[in-house]
């Protein structure tokens, strides 16, 4: 898969997801296998004020290359300048636009999958963005559209093609559908149909390798883009380049294997964040992932979930079952699920598709979740 002048094999990306695809997890799953691995999402404000947080999150390990930052923006100049700066400063070797995240607090502000109902809006982001990247190659994400009443993706699509950008992802739901119901690889198909000269990568319920070889069979999508589904599982990227390799192995770690890459996450996460107790309680959240499926009792996993240190952690991790084979049946989702009621949206956001007003307040200093 072409992407500008980078050549992806596997095509694989691997999805921005706030507070987990930091530079320790990009790392866990790149050992695995090659493709795509892009950082958390990175607002354009806080990257153009040099904010301390947003600076410290667009680090990259040595042995990342090449280097992609997904920049979130909603005016156009804003977005612009972003942009440049990265190029300028050699800061990434690829930049990906968020036009997909559902959550309320980047709908309201008429960002992420909000942004494309307004056409020239997003047009004018995509211009001012390729304009300011010179050889770097934009991509854009996004979702269906705000709900069924208002789908967006293929007017989205074909403004991306126009504007330059090199590749687009479509997560296959809306974004009232959050995480729930399942994804619509038809959609995908549709997608790849309205704009057949740039790639199109499927994003969705990819669970398996078999799953990312379906979704391509599919919807003739040119390449997958897999979040969720590696939550506790950075092997998956092993399963996938042995699977778009035409290999039927699948990585089954045993527990005491998985133990000793939860204790190398925490740790690099100690290293990243240069405070042991704050990359500790931020590794919690990984501990289920990561244990899904095992047998580990109650008091157990409390105790892993809550440690407070990596000693405590380790102790806890020394206790596991080190023999205990992989389990079957866990190519089944993983992380959050379920459906909105409605999408929080700007005043009169819906009023005029083709406004290109930037709504007070849209850009956010506060990259991440």
């Amino acid at each position: 898969m072409k992407i500008g002048p980078l050549a992806v094999w596997p095509p694989v990306v691997l999805a921005p997801m706030a507070g987990i695809t930091n530079a320790p997890f990009r790392v866990l799953c790149r050992e695995q296998g090659a493709g795509l691995f892009v950082c958390e999402m990175i607002t354009t404000r806080g990257l153009v004020e040099r904010n301390p947080k947003t600076m410290r999150m667009i680090g990259f390990d040595d042995s990342e290359r090449p280097r992609s930052i997904q920049l979130y923006g909603v005016d156009p100049g804003v977005v612009g300048r972003a942009v440049r700066m990265i190029a300028e400063e050699g800061l990434a070797d690829h930049i990906d636009l968020n036009f997909g995240c559902p959550v309320p607090k980047v709908t309201r502000r008429g960002g992420g999958s909000a942004l494309p109902y307004k056409r020239n809006l997003l047009r004018r982001i995509l211009k001012a963005a390729v304009a300011n990247a010179g050889a770097l190659p934009v991509t854009m994400k996004m979702r269906k559209g705000i709900d069924e009443d208002h789908l967006t993706y293929l007017d989205a699509g074909r403004i991306a093609a126009e504007e330059g950008v090199a590749a687009v992802a479509l997560h296959a739901r809306t974004a009232r559908q959050h995480y729930g119901g399942v994804a619509d690889r038809a959609a995908i198909a549709r997608l790849k149909e309205a704009v057949p000269e740039i790639p199109v990568l499927g994003n969705g319920d990819i669970w398996s390798a078999d799953d990312a070889v379906r979704m391509m069979a599919e919807t003739g999508c040119d390449g997958v883009v897999v979040g969720r589904g590696c939550l506790g599982r950075p092997w998956l990227f092993k399963d996938l380049e042995n699977a778009f390799n035409g290999s039927p192995e699948r990585a089954r770690p045993t527990l005491g294997e998985v133990a000793a890459v939860m204790l190398r996450h925490a740790e690099g996460l100690a290293r990243c964040f240069d405070l042991e107790r704050y990359a500790v309680a931020d590794f919690r959240k990984h501990v289920g992932w990561y244990l899904k499926g095992f047998t580990v009792g109650a008091e157990l996993r409390r105790e892993l979930a809550t440690a407070e240190s990596l000693d405590g952690l380790r102790a806890g991790l020394a206790r596991l079952e080190h023999d205990q084979p992989w389990p079957p049946n866990t190519d089944t989702p993983r992380g959050k699920s379920g459906e909105r009621s409605k999408v929080l949206l700007p005043d009169g956001w819906l009023d005029d598709p083709w406004d290109c007003a930037v709504p007070q307040e849209a850009e956010s200093e506060v990259s991440g979740g």
